[in-house]
Order: C-alpha cells, then sequence, then structure tokens
C-alpha cells in the first residue's frame, strides 16, 4: 500500500491488514497502556482545509502513540493550489516528512499529492470520499457484531461523500448496502458506474423510503444534511429531508439488533433524534473513538511497514 486515497484502490487483502494491525494496537494500548513506538523518528504533515475535531485529535494522538509527531499546516499556511500549485506543495514535503494526511475541499487535489508524492499520503475528507470515517464505521460494526460479511447497513439521509464511501466499504467487506434519500440527493450514477468499473462487486440498493431502507438493517446510518460549504442552502436543505431523520419511529421498523452510527457532529432534532443519539442503540462514541485506532493502523502500515 503506497497511499490511501480511496477503499476503491485498496486491495481487500491490504483493507485487512490495516484491520488486524488496528485492532492489535488497540488491544496493546488497552492492556499495556502504550504503543510499541513504530513510528519513532517520524513525521506526518497534515494538511488541514477543513477544519475538524475527530480528525485533528485521532491523528495527532495516534503520531504521539506511535513514536512519531504530526505536524499541523493550516489551509492559510499552505494554500493549497491557490498560494502554491499542488504538486510543488508534495514535492516540497517529500523531502520534509513521512507522510501527508491532507483535509480537503476538492478531491482533485488528494489526486494531485499522491501523483506527486513520494511519501504516503492519506484521504483524511474530500469532497468526494470520506475513506478513513468509514473503515473506523467497519470497525466498530465488526466489533459488535463480531463479523461483517452478510450483514447489512441503511443509510438515510444525503448521497454525500459519507454514503459513497460506506457503500464502497460495504461492499469490498460483503455487506449489503441501502440508501434512503430525497429525490436529487442520490448517489450519482455516474459516479456509481466509475466505481464499478474498479470494484465489479459494488452493490447498492436504492430504496423509496426510510422505512423500505431499514427494514433488514443490522445498522442505520446518517450523517448531517449541511455540510461545510453548504450553510446557504440550509433552509431548502432541511424542508427537501424533511421524513429522513433517524428517530424512534423509524428505529422501530427495524430489527432490534440494529445499532445506529453517526459520524459527527451530530444536529439532534435534524437528522436524528435526541432520543435515538443517547438511546442504548447508538454506538456513535464507540465509533468516534475508533477514529484513532484505524488512523493508526493505517499510519503503521502505511508509514512503519507493519
Amino acid at each position: 500500500m503506497n497511499h490511501f486515497v480511496s477503499i476503491a484502490d485498496t486491495p481487500l487483502d491490504e483493507l485487512e491488514h490495516v484491520f488486524a494491525v488496528a485492532k492489535r494496537l488497540k488491544a496493546q494500548l488497552k492492556s499495556t497502556g502504550r504503543n510499541d513506538a513504530i513510528l519513532a523518528g517520524k513525521t506526518l504533515a497534515m494538511i488541514f482545509e477543513k477544519p475538524s475535531l475527530r480528525t485533528r485529535v485521532s491523528f495527532s494522538v495516534a503520531m504521539n502513540q506511535l513514536g512519531g509527531y504530526g505536524l499541523l499546516l493550516s489551509r492559510d499556511e499552505v494554500g493549497l493550489g491557490t498560494r502554491e500549485p499542488v504538486k510543488d506543495v508534495a514535492r516540497v514535503l517529500n523531502g520534509m516528512v513521512d507522510g501527508i494526511m491532507a483535509r480537503v475541499f476538492e478531491h482533485g487535489k488528494l489526486l494531485e499529492l499522491a501523483q506527486y508524492s513520494s511519501v504516503p499520503v492519506i484521504n483524511a475528507l474530500s469532497d468526494y470520499s470520506h475513506p478513513c470515517q468509514a473503515l473506523a464505521d467497519l470497525l466498530t460494526i465488526d466489533e459488535h457484531f463480531g463479523k461483517l460479511r452478510g450483514l447489512t447497513l441503511a443509510y438515510i439521509g444525503d448521497g454525500n461523500n459519507v454514503a459513497r464511501s460506506l457503500a464502497v466499504a460495504c461492499s469490498k467487506f460483503g455487506m449489503g448496502f441501502n440508501i434512503a434519500t430525497p429525490a436529487g440527493y442520490e448517489l450519482a450514477d455516474a459516479d456509481l458506474l466509475l466505481i464499478k468499473a474498479k470494484m465489479p462487486e459494488l452493490s447498492v440498493t436504492t430504496c423509496g423510503n426510510p422505512i423500505e431502507a431499514v427494514r433488514d438493517a443490522d445498522v442505520v446510518v446518517t450523517d448531517t444534511w449541511v455540510s461545510m460549504g453548504q450553510e446557504e442552502e440550509k433552509a431548502k436543505r432541511v424542508a427537501e429531508f424533511a421524513g429522513y431523520a433517524i428517530d424512534e419511529s423509524l428505529m422501530s421498523q427495524a430489527p432490534k439488533q440494529a445499532i445506529v452510527l453517526h459520524c459527527l457532529p451530530a444536529y439532534r432534532g435534524y437528522e436524528i433524534s435526541e432520543g435515538v443519539f443517547e438511546g442504548p442503540q447508538s454506538k456513535v462514541f464507540e465509533e468516534a473513538h475508533n477514529r484513532l485506532h484505524i488512523q493508526k493502523g493505517l499510519l503503521a502500515v502505511l508509514m512503519g511497514g507493519a
């Protein structure tokens, strides 16, 4: 594995290896209170065009616990593609750091970083995909159910980067993927065709309504209806997503064993109710904590040869 830009481009055996390393390091930390210094003397450049609580903390702590250092680079400091061409940023960092993590608006910037970088590049989020989040979600599901293959995940809400990454991740690991979105917010057919060309096993079931999507679901997932950069569309989106909240009424239609995930931040009363978010089926904070552990697995494999 040279880079981690998308799940579709990463072979299943390599993803399974990342999971195995993440689980091993998580167990080691729990049992001994520390991890081996796999990344001693190594530095990860962390480029943030978009702010984040979980991404910054998880990557920074992961590097620290593995004996390395996470160097924060803000949008204004780097000016990725504005102050300085993306390819120049990649080639400058190549000679100074051992890995690059980027959380960006435009997915093309990640592709260009990977094209020109001789050190590993990790996609920490783009407008197209959020693969680290999807892997953390699957780690949470696997820990809860003891397996992934044969389970079904229902995604309710906006067909965005999170939904796209989950669709790919579920197909890679043999899970069913149902999605229910308002008209006009579905996963784009053109995107699905491109992904299917890379991974023919891609399987997405688009449901007519949320109840249909959750009826056979082991996992029910949502995300904010208004992502960063979409604030001007808030009133329109809230109106159009009416009826797509994960609330007690919807969860009553899902199997009793179903768990609920949300990548956070969550807006109670919109995409998820307070009762479901704080209820017994919610695994939201286990999911958030697993960002640390899956990131640690990725870093150990990509930068430490684990």
